[in-house]
């Protein structure tokens, strides 16, 4: 077979692949749809149990109250999902790895995921809370505090986004040491410069109040200092692994001068 028929074939199997993932995401959307509003109802719990009493939110745009809630139902169909589209993802990477990089990959494939709903959730549960209650607190005498329902979805999306990457820093940490492209001296060494960075990617990306920017820093630093932990612990198994295909090979060799005797002189 061809160069080109190899290519094409793997088009071809990166497009039944493709169609597999989106028709998982609409089935499990559709299977959903009937309680759209209950699952929005659910997203926008921390904002509202934060508002005076009787407050609400607003919807500003004609069809607003049936598209957010849609586009909320779609955000959870592929979360649901995601799994299977990591599973299909692994599927048709891994004939082209090597032994060793499958049994690296699919651990880190499995714990960035599991990262990632870690950094969603300590949005939802422990960041939005704190910082509702303070807009709530600061807001001004006479001042009605309410938010449409598309931006505060637009709100929620940044930081569940923003806190699921700012958890994947051990997986990056560890695929920068494992690839060779920093070693944990120089990463180690980079500390007191990440310490800063992290408190200016939360002042970005979170909003303008100390706390939301505390809470978001902290965890990447200290998510920072873990993956440094498994990246040495990564290192030393890597090591063993090859000292262990050293001794294979030189056992291989050994016996290889073995069956052919002696050399004549």
């Amino acid at each position: 077979m061809s160069s080109q028929d190899t290519f094409i074939s793997h088009l071809v199997e990166l497009r039944q692949r493709l169609v597999r993932v989106i028709l998982a995401l609409l089935i499990v959307c559709l299977c959903l749809l009937p309680w759209a509003r209950e699952i929005y109802s659910v997203l926008a719990r921390p904002l509202l149990a934060s508002l005076p009493a009787g407050g609400q939110m607003i919807a500003t745009d004609v069809i607003g109250p049936f598209l957010v809630p849609l586009k909320v139902t779609l955000l959870v169909a592929f979360v649901v999902v995601l799994p299977y589209v990591l599973h299909e993802a692994w599927a048709f990477v891994a004939p082209g790895l090597y032994a060793h990089e499958k049994r690296l990959v699919l651990p880190l494939v499995v714990a960035s995921f599991l990262l990632f709903l870690v950094g969603m959730s300590f949005a939802y549960f422990l960041v939005f809370p704190m910082v509702f209650r303070f807009m709530a607190a600061i807001a001004p005498e006479g001042v009605a505090w309410m938010t449409d329902i598309d931006k505060y979805f637009s709100f929620v999306l940044t930081t569940f986004i923003a806190f699921g990457v700012t958890f994947e820093v051990p997986v990056v940490v560890i695929m920068l040491v494992r690839t060779g492209m920093v070693s944990i001296d120089k990463l180690k060494l980079a500390r007191p410069y990440v310490i800063v960075g992290a408190f200016v990617v939360g002042a970005v990306i979170t909003p303008p109040d100390v706390l939301s920017q505390v809470m978001l820093a902290v965890p990447l630093w200290i998510l920072y200092e873990l993956g440094l932990v498994l990246a040495r612990f990564v290192a030393k198994s890597d090591q063993v692994a090859d000292d262990a295909l050293s001794g294979d090979e030189r056992s291989a060799s050994d016996l290889r001068d073995a069956e052919s005797g002696p050399r004549q002189p």
